[in-house]
């Protein structure tokens, strides 16, 4: 049977670790993003963050469930972090490139900690906040409620999924990221026109671009959609 978890508020009064330090959610949280950086996903234990935090792993359950609601308060602190200090502006399409691109960045500055959650709903109040925080974007630019699900969902899929994919990559052996942007200057750029014409005429782009990510296109792509739509409505 799980435990149950014990309030923050009761947590805080309970003696501190044997550093002398009191848990926390967020001191838990901090040390597994220092553990996934360090060893991958594969590296968050229990056992590894008692060592870590200098407590009994036992403790842990006071705070947490079990590791997959560990799992779930990582990917609540990633969007936290993306949203702290910002606010709308009331230009809709400008508020929503600021969170795309501040949600992105937040995960991919976590890697290992973006293949984790980046496909997980955590249901925690971070995630719901930027939830409310672009759909009230969308309706107050005019959006029909239709239309305001339809572009919030490929909003939030399309930003988690890119943030997952550039994440895959960074969290790569630096030798094997090198080895995947050199493909593109050492075969791509080298196939005939004869075979490959169309290959050979964009290989320079080509080998410029693909080692970006295609993020902040792919979002202007759909706040242009966006637009579009809105205009639509008045014409």
């Amino acid at each position: 049977m799980a435990k149950a978890v014990v309030p923050e508020e009761k947590r805080r009064r309970r003696r501190p670790t044997r550093s002398g330090v009191v848990l926390s959610e967020r001191l838990i949280v901090e040390a597994a993003l220092r553990l996934l950086r360090e060893h991958g996903s594969a590296g968050l234990t229990a056992r590894r963050l008692g060592i870590a935090l200098d407590c009994d792993p036992s403790t842990l359950y006071r705070y947490f469930r079990g590791m997959d609601e560990l799992t779930l308060a990582i990917g609540d602190a990633l969007v936290g972090e993306a949203l702290r200090g910002w606010r709308p502006t009331g230009e809709w399409r400008a508020d929503l490139r600021t969170v795309g691109l501040r949600i992105h960045a937040a995960y991919v500055a976590h890697p290992q900690a973006a293949q984790l959650t980046a496909s997980r709903v955590t249901g925690r109040a971070n995630e719901l906040a930027a939830d409310e925080a672009v759909l009230d974007v969308l309706r107050t630019a005019g959006f029909p409620l239709p239309d305001t699900v339809r572009i919030y969902h490929a909003f939030i899929d399309q930003t988690l999924a890119f943030a997952a994919l550039d994440a895959a990559s960074l969290a790569l052996p630096r030798a094997a990221q090198h080895a995947d942007e050199a493909v593109w200057g050492s075969t791509y750029a080298r196939l005939p026109a004869e075979t490959h014409p169309r290959i050979a005429e964009a290989a320079p782009l080509l080998s410029a671009r693909m080692v970006t990510s295609a993020y902040p296109t792919a979002l202007e792509m759909l706040l242009d959609s966006a637009r579009a739509t809105l205009a639509g409505l008045s014409s």
